[in-house]
C-alpha cells in the first residue's frame, strides 16, 4: 500500500510539474509579442528618424520630420499594440474568416464576398487626394515595418492569437485601410433591418394604426401613411405568417442587430455660453463594447500642427479629437441610405432579373471560399442594377420575400469612388470651423453627424452622401420595395449642398443623440427612423437649465444616468397601482408588489448601479412589453427584445385606440391596461426572485447591468474568457445620456453590451485642460498592463489629460521608440 501511494505522489508530482511546465511555456510564447516601447530600431521605408513618446497611458506622441513619417509613425504604433484587431477586421472586409475559423464564419464570408467590399474598397484608392495617398501608402509603409520585425525577431507571431489561430499575415495595403472604413460603415448601418422588421410586422399588422403603435414615428410631422406591404406585390404568394429560420449570431458578423447600429451623444457651446469664453465641445460615440475597444488613443504631430484623439487601428486618422485650432466629435446620423429591393426573377431564365426595360441579365462572378480542415465552397456571387443580391437564409429574409423573386441592397458604402477617407484626412488638417465643414463635403459613408468647434465658432452638419428618391416612390424607402418599378429606384445622390448644416446658432448650443435634427417632407427627410426621442429630453433641460458652461458641467452631462423614461412611464403604467393595494402579510405576491411600488414611487429615476430601483423598474417594463405584443406577434415578439418607451406610452395613454393591445385577445376576459401592468410587475417580481433572491432592498443595478467587453474570439473559449474578457458593474441605461444598451437577451437581458467606447471633452479656453477616455487600453495583448487599465478609469467615469504639449508626454514617458531608416 505504501509503494502505491509513492507511486501515486510520483504521477501526481508529475502532472504538476508538467503543468506548471506547460503554462510558462505558454506565458513565455504569449510574453515574446508583448511590445516594447523603449528601443531603437532600423526600418525600411522612413526617410528620417521618427520619434513614438507613449504618456504613461500608453498613448504614442509621434514626432517626426515630414507628415509622411508621422503616418509611417502610426501605422507601426498600430501594429505594435492592434496586429489581431486590424488583421481580424482585414479578413472580415475580404470575407476570408473561414481560413482561419472553419465553417462556422462561413455565413459571415458568404455575406462579406456578397457585398463585396474589398472590391470597391480596392477601386476607391484611385479616388484620394493626392495627400491622402501619400498618407495611406507610409501608413502601410509602418504596418509593415512593424510585421518584418515581429518576422526578424521571432516576436511571437506579433499577438497570443496567432498561436491558437494560424492567420498568415499579408503585407499591409492602402486598399486595406479602405476596407476597414467601409467596414465600420457596415456596423453602423441599421436601416436595412428595420426594412425587413417593419415589412415582417406588417404582415402580421395590416392595421397601420397598430403597426404605427410598435414602430413609431419620432414625433413631429412629416410622415406619410404606408401602404400595406403585401399590396405592393399584388397576386404574390406572401409569407404572412414565415417563422424566422435564422441561427445564433456569429460573434465575428460585422452587421449589428437591431437597436445596436451606432449611437452617440456630441454637444457643443459658443463663447458665450462658456463660462471661460472658448468653446466647449463633448462627444461619446456608442460602439459594442470589446476587448480591446475599437478606439486607439493617439496623437499625431502634423506640418499642420498636431492633432490628438481617437483613431481606428487600420486606419492613417485620427477619428474624432482635435488640433491645435479645431475640434470634431462624430454621432450616429442615423441617415437612410440603404434601401432593399425584391427582384422579380424570370420564371423561363433564373439568370435573368425584370427591370423597367424587361428582363436582364444578373452580372455574376464565382467566388472561392477556403475553410480550415474542410472542402471550400464556390459561391456565384450576383448583382442587379440596384445592387447585390442578398442570402435569403440571412436577416429573415425569406419571411419577406415572393416565391420566384430575391433581394437586392442599394447602399452608400458600396461606392467604388469613396473619398471618405480624403475627408478625415482633410477634417485633422483643417484649421478652422469653415475649412471642415469644406472638407466634409468629400465624406461619403459612414453617413455621421459632424460636430465642430474651432475658437470662435460651432457647427454641426450631416456628413455622408444622400441617396436621391423619387417622391412617388411606393414605400419612401421603409420597405422593401419592387426593384423593377422606376419610382423606387434611386436616381443618383443629392448634392452636399442638401445636408443639413447649423452654424453658430443664436442659442449658442448645438448638439445631438442621434435624435430626430430635422422635418422635411420626403424625400428630403433624412430619415423615418431614428435613434433616440428619449436621450434628447434629458440633454435639453441639462444644456438649458444653466446660462454658461464648463468642461466639468459638459463632463457632468455626459455621465448623467438620469433616465427621463423611467420619469415618464412610471406614473402612466402605475398609475392605478400606487396605495390601491389592500394590507398584506409579509412573504406574500401582493406584499412584495407593495414593497415595490413604494421604492418606484420614492425613486427620482437615476440609473445609479448600487440601486435596487433601476432593476426593479428596467424587469417590469420589459415584462410589460412582453405581456403586450406576445398575443398579437407570437414568435416575432422575440425581435423586439428592447422596450420601445413611445410603444407603452401610446399604449397606456389609448392614443388612435392603442389601449386595444391591453386586451389579450386569446382571453375570454376583457383585460384592462391597470391589469396588465399589475400582472407585468408581478412577473418582473418573480423573475427577481428567482434570479437574485432577497429582499428588494438589497438589489443592486450594477449586478444586472454589467459591461461585457469581450474579446471577439478569445472571449468564448472555456478558462481562458476569464482572462481575456472585461466585466464591470456600471449605471445608465438604454434612455440614459451616459448609455448602456442591454442585451435583451436571455439569461442577462440587462447586460451591457453597447455604450461610450470614448469620451473626449476639448476646451479652448485652456485647450491642454481638455480630456479623453477609452473604454479598455491602448494595447489588444491582454498580458499587457495597458490591456485594460483605461477600463478601470472609464468604468469610474474619470479621464485622461489630452494634451498637446510634448515636453508634458516626454515628462511622463513608459517608453520611448525611435525609428531610424536602415
Amino acid at each position: 500500500m505504501a509503494t502505491l501511494f509513492r507511486w501515486l505522489l510520483r504521477f501526481a508530482s508529475m502532472a504538476i510539474m508538467l503543468s506548471v511546465i506547460v503554462v510558462l511555456l505558454v506565458y513565455y510564447l504569449a510574453s515574446r509579442s508583448l511590445p516594447e516601447y523603449d528601443k531603437d530600431l532600423a526600418v525600411a521605408g522612413a526617410a528620417a528618424e521618427i520619434e513614438i513618446v507613449r504618456d504613461n497611458a500608453a498613448v504614442p506622441h509621434i514626432f517626426a520630420r515630414s507628415d509622411r513619417d508621422a503616418y509611417f509613425g502610426l501605422g507601426y504604433a498600430h501594429a505594435q499594440d492592434r496586429i489581431w484587431q486590424m488583421v481580424l477586421m482585414r479578413r472580415t472586409a475580404q470575407g476570408r474568416l473561414s481560413e482561419v475559423f472553419g465553417r462556422r464564419t462561413l455565413d459571415t464570408d458568404i455575406l462579406m464576398r456578397r457585398l463585396d467590399l474589398y472590391t470597391a474598397a480596392t477601386r476607391s484608392v484611385d479616388a484620394q487626394d493626392a495627400t491622402t495617398t501619400q498618407a495611406l501608402r507610409a501608413y502601410a509603409a509602418g504596418v509593415n515595418a512593424r510585421i518584418a520585425e515581429i518576422n526578424d525577431q521571432s516576436l511571437g507571431r506579433g499577438a497570443p492569437e496567432f498561436f491558437l489561430f494560424n492567420a498568415p499575415v499579408a503585407p499591409w495595403q492602402p486598399a486595406d485601410s479602405l476596407a476597414i472604413v467601409k467596414l465600420m460603415a457596415l456596423q453602423l448601418s441599421g436601416q436595412f433591418r428595420d426594412e425587413i422588421l417593419r415589412a415582417r410586422t406588417s404582415l402580421l399588422l395590416p392595421d397601420p394604426n397598430r403597426l404605427a403603435d410598435i414602430l413609431p414615428d419620432m414625433p413631429g410631422d412629416g410622415t406619410a401613411a404606408l401602404p400595406d406591404y403585401a399590396g405592393l406585390f399584388p397576386n404574390r404568394d406572401m409569407p404572412r405568417f414565415a417563422a424566422s429560420s435564422e441561427g445564433p449570431r456569429d460573434p465575428l458578423s460585422p452587421v449589428p442587430e437591431r437597436g445596436l447600429a451606432g449611437a452617440s451623444n456630441a454637444f457643443a457651446a459658443a463663447p458665450d455660453r462658456s463660462a471661460g469664453g472658448g468653446t466647449l465641445l463633448a462627444n461619446d460615440p456608442h460602439l459594442g463594447l470589446t476587448a480591446p475597444s475599437t478606439w486607439y488613443l493617439a496623437r499625431l504631430q502634423l506640418s499642420s500642427g498636431g492633432v490628438i484623439g481617437g483613431t481606428i487601428p487600420g486606419v492613417p486618422a485620427v477619428m474624432l479629437g482635435r488640433s491645435q485650432d479645431l475640434a470634431w466629435g462624430l454621432t450616429s446620423s442615423y441617415l437612410d441610405d440603404q434601401d432593399l429591393h425584391i427582384e422579380e426573377l424570370n420564371p423561363e431564365n433564373s439568370e435573368q432579373y425584370r427591370t423597367p426595360e424587361g428582363w436582364a441579365r444578373f452580372r455574376t462572378r464565382r467566388s472561392i471560399i477556403e475553410i480550415k480542415d474542410d472542402t471550400p465552397v464556390t459561391v456565384t456571387l450576383r448583382w442587379t442594377e440596384n445592387g447585390p443580391v442578398l442570402p435569403r437564409t440571412r436577416f429573415d429574409l425569406e419571411t419577406i420575400t415572393p416565391p420566384g423573386h430575391v433581394v437586392s441592397l442599394n447602399w452608400t458604402a458600396l461606392a467604388e469612388d469613396d473619398s471618405s477617407m480624403s475627408a478625415a484626412i482633410g477634417l485633422m488638417r483643417a484649421g478652422s470651423v469653415e475649412e471642415a465643414l469644406e472638407s466634409s463635403g468629400r465624406f461619403v459613408a459612414p453617413s455621421q453627424m459632424l460636430t465642430l468647434i474651432d475658437r470662435d465658432s460651432i457647427a454641426m452638419k450631416l456628413i455622408g452622401a444622400m441617396p436621391a428618391r423619387d417622391p412617388a416612390h411606393q414605400s419612401q424607402g421603409r420597405l422593401p420595395s419592387p426593384g423593377w418599378i422606376e419610382a423606387n429606384r434611386w436616381q443618383g445622390m443629392l448634392p452636399d449642398s442638401a445636408n443639413p448644416v447649423w452654424t453658430d446658432p443664436d442659442g449658442g448650443i448645438v448638439g445631438n443623440t442621434n435624435n430626430k435634427i430635422i422635418d422635411r417632407p420626403f424625400p428630403m427627410h433624412v430619415s423615418f427612423d431614428w435613434g433616440d426621442s428619449q436621450r434628447v429630453m434629458r440633454w435639453t433641460q441639462l444644456m438649458q437649465g444653466r446660462q454658461v458652461h464648463t468642461r466639468d458641467s459638459f463632463i457632468e452631462a455626459q455621465l448623467d444616468t438620469v433616465s427621463p423614461t423611467a420619469r415618464t412611464l412610471l406614473p402612466l403604467i402605475g398609475r392605478d397601482l400606487w396605495y390601491t393595494g389592500e394590507a398584506a402579510p409579509d412573504g406574500t405576491p401582493e406584499r412584495r408588489r407593495q414593497q415595490a411600488l413604494d421604492l418606484l414611487a420614492n425613486w427620482n429615476g437615476e440609473m445609479n448601479e448600487h440601486l435596487p430601483e433601476p432593476l426593479i423598474y428596467a424587469a417590469w417594463v420589459r415584462a410589460l412589453q412582453e405581456r403586450l405584443i406576445r398575443d398579437e406577434l407570437g414568435p416575432l415578439a422575440e425581435r423586439f427584445n428592447h422596450v420601445e418607451p413611445l410603444f407603452i406610452e401610446r399604449v397606456f395613454r389609448n392614443v388612435d385606440g392603442a389601449a386595444v393591445w391591453c386586451d389579450v385577445i386569446r382571453s375570454v376576459m376583457v383585460e384592462t391596461c391597470s391589469d396588465i401592468a399589475r400582472q407585468s410587475l408581478d412577473d418582473a417580481l418573480v423573475w427577481i426572485a428567482e434570479t437574485y433572491g432577497g429582499s428588494l432592498e438589497s438589489l443592486r443595478w450594477g449586478d444586472a447591468h454589467q459591461a461585457l467587453h469581450a474579446h471577439a474570439v478569445l472571449g468564448e473559449i472555456p478558462v481562458l474568457r476569464h482572462f481575456v474578457n472585461i466585466r464591470q458593474n456600471t449605471s445608465g441605461g438604454d434612455f440614459t445620456l451616459e448609455r448602456g444598451r442591454t442585451s435583451g437577451r436571455d439569461p442577462e437581458p440587462f447586460l451591457n453590451i453597447h455604450a461610450a467606447t470614448y469620451r473626449g471633452v476639448y476646451d479652448f479656453a485652456d485647450p491642454d485642460s481638455s480630456v479623453f477616455i477609452s473604454s479598455t487600453g491602448q494595447s489588444g495583448h491582454f498580458l499587457s498592463r495597458h490591456y485594460d487599465d483605461l477600463g478601470t478609469l472609464w468604468r469610474r467615469g474619470e479621464y485622461i489629460p489630452m494634451s498637446l504639449d510634448a515636453e508634458l508626454a516626454r515628462a511622463a514617458s513608459i517608453g520611448v521608440t525611435r525609428l531610424i531608416p536602415e
